[in-house]
């Protein structure tokens, strides 16, 4: 009897660490929550310094007061309360987190855009000044003023076609700017504005919407001519062609052969560009 006795009192001993293991207070729970907000609260609000974090938006429902004595069960409810506003809190501030760094990207998309279109306008010839602006002239010449003014030639029909097709590009009629200058490199496929005129034709194709074919024109160009002067420029948004169809492991394989083989020898405006174009497809 007494080794039946001593052998039960064993086994309730062994079975007791399981079920006696403590649980976190609501308290500690409160505290890894607050701890974890201010740390996303620094990132969306970096100059927030260390003033204390923002009230939450949803908070538990106001219960009377209790008078002394009254068991602790409201008091728990008022901690589940606490937590479940933290919580929601929490994801809010990491959803904003989230969304800006999103913008953020677009933003420097958008930069390194008007970068490039600066400095095409700047290496096209300068053209002849219009006698009369469109906003001064009467309303019958406002109309002609608005429609496309012809190209001046310069006595190179290359030179010239190639400027028509820029001038349709800038004005955002890219689909008669990418039959221009396509029809300008057939024609005149050793004239050194060839390459400029297959690029401008794959980034008119590019700003279109049409990022199939136009990662199709840009790789044509960069194989057809690599030492043309417009063949880094082609695979700089070859690489964001192949961004914009998904397909970021290829962007950043072309980006690796934008700085292989060019390396010093890129615009500024590329190499500005790049490691944005490099953060934006996740290239390590």
């Amino acid at each position: 009897m007494r080794f039946q006795a001593l052998l039960a009192l064993l086994m309730v001993a062994t079975a007791m660490p399981a079920a006696a293991q403590p649980q976190p207070t609501p308290d500690k729970r409160i505290k890894k929550l607050e701890d974890e907000m201010r740390a996303v609260q620094r990132k969306v609000f970096p100059g927030a310094g260390r003033q204390a974090i923002l009230e939450p938006e949803i908070g538990g429902p106001q219960a009377p007061a209790t008078p002394a004595g009254v068991p602790a069960g409201s008091a728990v409810a008022d901690l589940t309360a606490r937590i479940d506003a933290l919580e929601a809190q929490l994801a809010r501030l990491t959803g904003q987190a989230e969304e800006s760094a999103f913008k953020l990207r677009q933003y420097e998309q958008q930069v390194t855009a008007l970068r490039a279109e600066a400095e095409a306008r700047q290496s096209a010839p300068v053209p002849a000044a219009a006698p009369l602006a469109a906003e001064q002239a009467p309303p019958q010449q406002a109309a002609l003023a608005a429609a496309p003014a012809p190209v001046s030639s310069s006595g190179d029909p290359a030179e010239d076609a190639y400027l028509a097709g820029f001038r349709l590009w800038e004005q955002g009629r890219f689909a008669e700017a990418h039959k221009t200058l396509e029809a300008m490199a057939v024609q005149h496929p050793n004239h050194r504005r060839a390459s400029w005129a297959r690029n401008l034709a794959g980034r008119a194709l590019l700003d279109d919407g049409k990022a199939t074919a136009a990662a199709k024109a840009l790789f044509a160009n960069y194989e057809a001519d690599p030492k043309g002067e417009r063949a880094p420029d082609s695979l700089f948004y070859l690489g964001d062609a192949l961004v914009k169809l998904k397909k970021t492991a290829e962007a950043c394989k072309v980006y690796d052969e934008l700085q292989g083989v060019y390396g010093s020898k890129l615009s500024g405006t590329i190499k500005g560009g790049l490691p944005k174009a490099r953060a934006a497809a996740g290239c390590l």
